[in-house]
């Protein structure tokens, strides 16, 4: 397949880029595109066909749901069955944003776009360019993050052309994306509501909304035996090539436990990656440190955190330590990310 790039800043820019971009997603083709948290790979969610290709190019297990993106409120009647009154209270607060809800789908919805399931994942996103694009391919997009199945997600059109060049019709450059981690998933098909996979939207913010919001029990253990009921859930994901570990503890004995393994590794000639914060970064002593952002403003590490594995593969590392984070807010997500992208390598101190 051949793949082209188009670079638009602005949705003035050149309405035709969005124009040919609607046109392949009608037609059953594949366009990535920039949203507010990560690069997403769309097709038209309503064709199970397109949705079959999105698998195919990212190398995705076909029982890992997509989640239906969707530019107006109004569109969710379509592909929901009911609205509970605690999915409408969420959607009145953060809905356009990143917040992916689950609802019970109806028959408009193909079976290769939910993975077998009888939920779906609907998100509307904030992103202007987005939602443009969203309405000129036909209202309801399929979009997981624009890479290879299993890798970090990408936050520029450059990560996605890495992983996804010749597999893809149309790749949208719009830039780096503002959050950097996938959105919050929330079951809303049960009572209370369950987070299925933490985000920029936090539990607190979500409880401020509907009240009782609980944890999916699987979401800093091990992959579950289930099948997944939302993206992120089951399989290993946002992975560098390197090996992972994540070190926990009080600070100063996480940095002087990475510098000790990091000396030993390096004695054995193997490349060595950390991942450290600006108030941390300075106090290691070997290998390639790089900062992930503020530790007193975990916004910043989400949108470092796949950044950095990716640079990290261009590097040839062998192997990564990272410090760990908070476990409540967004400290929730990188904890999350981090974690899968270490296939649950963690020591606690």
């Amino acid at each position: 397949m051949k793949t082209k790039m188009k670079r638009l800043e602005t949705l003035e820019t050149d309405n035709s880029i969005l124009q040919e971009a609607g046109r392949i997603l009608r037609e059953g083709g594949l366009v990535a595109f920039p949203t507010e948290t990560v690069y997403g790979l769309g097709a038209d969610a309503l064709n199970e066909k397109a949705a079959e290709k999105i698998y195919a190019a990212k190398g995705r297990p076909s029982d890992n749901p997509l989640i239906v993106h969707i530019a107006e409120k109004e569109a969710l009647d379509r592909i929901a069955k009911e609205i509970s009154a605690e999915a409408t209270k969420v959607i009145e607060k953060y809905w356009p944003g990143p917040l992916t809800l689950i609802f019970e789908k109806t028959d408009a919805v193909p079976e290769g776009t939910t993975g077998g399931l009888d939920t779906v994942a609907v998100r509307m996103p904030s992103h202007a360019l987005a939602r443009a694009l969203i309405r000129e391919g036909g209202g309801y997009v399929a979009a997981p993050s624009a890479n290879t199945s299993g890798r970090p997600s990408p936050t520029s059109a450059e990560h996605v052309r890495e992983d996804l060049w010749g597999k893809v019709d149309l790749i949208i450059d719009g830039g780096e994306t503002e959050i950097g981690i996938e959105s919050t998933i929330l079951d809303v098909s049960v009572t209370p509501p369950v987070i299925l996979r933490p985000g920029a939207i936090t539990k607190e913010m979500l409880e401020e909304a509907v009240g009782r919001v609980e944890m999916d029990e699987t979401l800093f253990s091990g992959d579950s035996k289930e099948p997944p009921k939302a993206p992120g859930m089951k399989y290993r994901h946002y992975a560098p090539k390197a090996e992972m570990t994540v070190i926990d503890g009080e600070i100063q004995d996480v940095i002087e436990e990475i510098n000790r393994r990091a000396e030993e590794d390096l004695r054995q000639g193997k490349r060595v990656g950390i991942i450290a914060t600006e108030e941390s970064c300075l106090q290691y002593r070997k290998g390639s440190v790089k900062s992930i952002g503020l530790r007193t403003e975990e916004a910043t590490v989400a949108n470092g955190l796949y950044r950095i594995l990716r640079e990290f593969d261009a590097e040839g590392t062998d192997c990564i330590y990272s410090e760990a984070f908070g476990s409540e807010g967004i400290g929730n997500a990188i904890m999350n990310r981090l974690l899968k992208a270490a296939g649950h390598h963690i020591i606690k101190l």
